[in-house]
């Protein structure tokens, strides 16, 4: 099934002609509207009309997510905030949040793009979907919601936690599409077995699941234990939000991008060379078609590779890989980026704290979980065992608070973190990838 045949279909050289006239509007809007872009293009020696072709984008200077904390929060808009309909917001290292906006136009563009990627998953006007994801500043749940509504789909907006009360949900409505964290669609099923439900059992045929790692291994425990066909979705705030990428349900191999809106490279994390395809690297967009937040060779971090071969579904969009690895620390937990630096942030805040410490990730049944283990100074350390363990929870809910991750605290002797001679080891990840 395929939403937009016009776009989703065209051969090779179409759609790079729609892609450069596009480019090339932007970034003379970009150039016209951002201060930040007309310093890095002039700093570059690069002007928008010196685009002539789109290999033509590798003179442009790559944007990062720290120039877009330094721009907090409205210095990368390219529209008056009256033409702003939406702000959305992701969490940065310092817990400086990196801030997006979008236009009424924008949030068309989002639900189209959506709605392309439900249908990719197997949806259709006909199913009701169940959207476990997030609502609030996260974009995943709010994607979601608009992109069922613009396919013309039934949508159960139920976001995330309240499980038992979503299971009852499932059972009366009797939802065919799941939405949500691969980890949390896991953690449904084992909430359904303990209520005397088979999750086998329900309407579900498809699962479209993304905003963390998961691989191989989870798809095929996700495909048996709620026996749905199990497809990948990508996407980032700063980019647009959910819908950047999507597997097919028909191939689930590899994630679609929609070119007609983003241009996908991938470099060599270290040189910044364009790699070519088939090459593993670092993903970088462009956006070619946002008003609100146009994005210009953003560097994501995420590690995979593109593979420009048509799909048996008969979309000749350019495949990603699934993401692999970062090349930063963040970890995402339970849909959730931390970086350790935001962790320290607030362990900082802590008197009697020592600056030593360790953040460890586990996969406990099928949900991550995250401790963090902070050495006490020794004015702490022969403190009574009831006020050690009130610190422990008065540091924990403050992580809550400040990110938005449940965390479990552990607070330990002097001297037990190891030291390193080079860069600190500061997280332990015991999950399987």
């Amino acid at each position: 099934m395929i939403y937009d045949i016009d776009y989703e279909t065209l051969p090779k050289e179409a759609m790079e002609a729609i892609q450069l006239r596009r480019l090339r509007s932007t970034l003379e809007r970009a150039y016209a509207t951002v201060p930040f872009y007309r310093k890095q293009f002039d700093a570059a020696g690069v002007k928008p009309l010196d685009i002539q072709s789109l290999k033509d984008i590798k003179l442009l200077p790559f944007t990062t997510k720290q120039d877009l904390r330094d721009n907090y929060p409205f210095g990368m808009f390219a529209v008056p905030m009256d033409n702003v309909v939406r702000i959305h917001a992701s969490s940065g290292t310092t817990g400086q949040p990196t801030v997006v906006g979008y236009t009424a136009r924008d949030i068309d563009t989002w639900s189209t793009l959506m709605a392309r990627s439900l249908m990719a998953g197997g949806a259709t006007r006909g199913d009701i979907i169940h959207n476990a994801y997030g609502y609030g500043l996260f974009t995943g749940g709010l994607g979601v919601h608009y992109g069922a509504e613009k396919l013309g789909a039934s949508v159960i907006p139920v976001s995330g936690g309240n499980t038992k009360r979503q299971i009852i949900i499932m059972r009366d409505f009797g939802p065919t599409i799941l939405t949500a964290t691969p980890s949390y669609a896991l953690h449904l099923t084992e909430v359904a077995a303990e209520m005397g439900t088979d999750f086998r059992e329900l309407r579900f045929k498809y699962g479209i699941f993304g905003a963390e790692p998961w691989s191989e291994k989870m798809r095929d425990e996700i495909q048996s234990k709620l026996d749905i066909t199990a497809v990948d979705i990508y996407g980032l705030s700063e980019v647009i939000g959910p819908g950047v990428a999507v597997e097919c349900h028909e191939a689930q191999s590899g994630l679609h991008i929609f070119e007609d809106h983003f241009i996908p490279e991938i470099i060599d994390p270290e040189t910044g060379a364009v790699l070519p395809p088939g090459h593993t690297g670092e993903l970088v967009f462009t956006s070619i078609t946002k008003e609100a937040f146009p994005i210009i060779r953003y560097r994501t971090r995420d590690i995979t590779a593109l593979h420009p071969e048509p799909c048996i579904c008969g979309r000749t969009l350019v495949r990603m890989d699934k993401v692999s690895g970062r090349t930063d620390d963040m970890l995402i937990i339970r849909g959730v980026n931390v970086f350790p630096s935001q962790i320290e942030s607030v362990l900082m805040d802590v008197e009697g704290i020592a600056p030593h410490y360790q953040l460890v990730v586990d996969r406990e049944g099928n949900l991550d979980t995250l401790t963090v283990m902070v050495e006490i100074g020794e004015a702490l350390f022969s403190d009574e065992v009831r006020r050690l363990q009130h610190l422990e929870q008065g540091i924990s809910q403050n992580i809550k608070e400040y990110l938005g991750v449940t965390a479990r605290v552990k607070l330990v002797e002097p001297k037990v973190i190891a030291r390193s001679q080079g860069k600190a080891v500061r997280v332990i990840d015991n999950r399987e990838r």
